[in-house]
């Protein structure tokens, strides 16, 4: 009976630890489950909404969506109003590209040296300079270059501030470099080890090994990397609203001052009337922002989708 006793105790021990183990389980899985739900209705709340406040201003104050894109002229408190933000577009573009072409170079070189050329102390230099860009707020970037940089360019320039495309364009690439080489290290890192002896077998110098094999296997998620760093460019505002001029105007040289579509819209949002066509129009400005943000994403998931390491 003892024996019997003591039998049944631990088989409902079991049971019962199985029921719990069953429990956490469907717990863990609802809670898992409610916070996915939870981001993709916020994200497409946020589509929704932007799509709608955008499109008021074609669908309800009659805004031609061709001169809203392809127009020069941004006057909306004009007795003849204008709304064209093709210069806020191309100065988005313009910043964006330069600083991706200054910053993606030095952040896969960086990438490479603390992966390739000195792994053990390499990374234990560049890594911390790396974390300690990454926290400084984009307001200090923004101070910085418009108490140092800003002036340094003025020297250069025959009339007027510094304030200029080359300017917004020097703080982005400084700003897009942590994201970039931080990226690019974590793929130099996780290709595999027998490419690199393979090479090395075959009488290939290191360089050779970097240049010619592990570069291209690396090469989607390298230009992942890049991506991201655009995106993270296209959209800021503060800092480069700090040191580019914030003009209406189309810039013929780096040293003209510009405007870029985020500037535009943290200058003249708490000076419209909300629901009024100069509010609306700001509203298309951050639809076109949504619309971009969604074709990088998807140029980024192509190529994540062409790594073949």
């Amino acid at each position: 009976m003892i024996n019997n006793r003591e039998n049944m105790s631990v088989s409902e021990r079991l049971i019962s630890s199985r029921q719990n183990r069953q429990l956490d389980e469907v717990r863990g899985r609802m809670i898992v489950t409610a916070c996915a739900l939870i981001m993709i209705a916020a994200s497409v709340a946020i589509t929704i909404f932007l799509g709608v406040k955008g499109l008021q201003s074609f669908l309800v104050n009659g805004v031609s969506p061709i001169e809203f894109l392809t127009s020069l002229n941004w006057n909306p408190t004009d007795t003849d109003p204008k709304y064209g933000v093709l210069p806020f577009i191309f100065g988005s573009f313009a910043v964006t590209i330069l600083s991706a072409l200054i910053a993606a170079p030095l952040g896969i070189a960086g990438a490479i040296f603390m992966t390739e050329i000195a792994p053990n102390w390499g990374k234990k230099v560049l890594q911390p300079v790396i974390e300690l860009l990454v926290g400084i707020p984009s307001v200090v970037y923004g101070f910085i270059g418009l108490t140092v940089l800003v002036p340094f360019i003025a020297q250069f320039k025959s009339s007027g501030t510094g304030h200029s495309l080359l300017a917004g364009t020097i703080v982005l690439s400084v700003m897009i470099l942590p994201t970039i080489t931080s990226i690019s290290a974590d793929a130099m890192a996780s290709l595999p080890k027998s490419l690199r002896e393979g090479s090395y077998a075959l009488g290939a110098t290191r360089w050779q090994t970097i240049r010619k094999v592990l570069v291209p296997a690396a090469f989607p998620t390298l230009m992942t990397a890049v991506v991201l760093g655009m995106a993270r460019a296209f959209g800021e505002a503060l800092a480069v609203q700090m040191v580019i001029g914030n003009t209406r105007v189309l810039p013929e040289s780096l040293f003209d001052t510009a405007g870029t579509l985020t500037t535009i819209i943290t200058l003249n949002m708490g000076h419209t009337t909300y629901g009024s066509v100069e509010n609306n129009t700001l509203w298309s400005m951050g639809l076109v922002l949504l619309v971009m943000s969604f074709l990088f994403i998807l140029l980024i998931r192509y190529l994540s989708s062409r790594r073949k390491v």
